[in-house]
């Protein structure tokens, strides 16, 4: 069976494996995953199998509904697998993940990490072509916007990003050293923020750096202002979290 997302799109197209994930990936950023279920680890001996001058990739989508993730938690802390419980929604928009790493157990599981590399926007799903799901997919360009207002944006979207991450950490200063480019610092902000995976997939679908920076500004702004008020309540977070509802 196949879902079509779009008869309108334009752009190059391309065939990618895809990876139903409760997660969203974005360019640049890096995504560990222990592969558990049998159809992923068909997924892995397929790339596996590429010559070697070809991009070992696949597509990371996040679930709109309709799938039941079992032990999915990135990072390798359990299992990835997937069971179909229900008609499949995907968001359209994911991220091409590229294999950097591969550990190959004995009892066959694999340990990957992996590095988002491309936006794409699904054209339509192929559920019958394999035991993971194949798509059609369109590149989503990574345009700067507006000529030179990606570069005006990205300081106050920095400074806002800075003190969001003092707040959240309850420090004086982050210590990190984030990046200049507008773009790759769009992409740091959107994973690295706490949002909602609603918040995160609509940043990861703007479509240009301006686009994103604009969201975002106004994202760290709510959150910076949340943290405001739970600072004024006189409790800790801690206490705040394990206070129980009344019965």
């Amino acid at each position: 069976m196949r879902h079509r997302a779009s008869d309108t799109l334009s752009g190059v197209t391309a065939a990618l494996p895809l990876f139903p994930l409760g997660t969203v990936l974005f360019p640049g950023l890096v995504l560990p995953l222990h592969i558990f279920e049998e159809r992923y680890r068909k997924l892995m001996r397929d790339l596996m199998a590429l010559p070697a001058d070809e991009a070992r990739e696949f597509g990371v989508v996040a679930i709109r509904s309709g799938w039941e993730v079992e032990h999915a938690t990135p990072g390798g802390e359990s299992s990835d697998g997937l069971t179909t419980s229900t008609s499949l929604s995907l968001y359209e928009v994911g991220c091409s993940a590229q294999v950097r790493q591969v550990t190959e157990h004995p009892d066959g599981r694999f340990d990957i990490v992996t590095v988002g590399r491309r936006r794409f926007r699904i054209v339509d799903v192929d559920t019958t072509a394999g035991p993971y799901l194949h798509g059609r997919v369109e590149w989503l360009d990574e345009s700067a916007g507006e000529p030179g207002l990606a570069d005006a944006l990205a300081p106050g979207v920095l400074e806002v990003f800075q003190r969001y991450l003092r707040m959240l950490r309850g420090e004086t200063s982050t210590g990190e050293q984030l990046p200049d480019d507008p773009n790759v610092l769009s992409h740091l902000v959107a994973a690295t923020a706490s949002l909602t995976m609603e918040d995160r997939q609509s940043l990861l679908a703007e479509p240009d750096t301006v686009s994103r920076l604009r969201a975002e500004r106004k994202l760290l702004s709510r959150e910076v202002a949340l943290l405001d008020q739970i600072r004024a309540v006189p409790a800790t977070l801690a206490e705040l979290s394990n206070r129980s509802a009344p019965n």
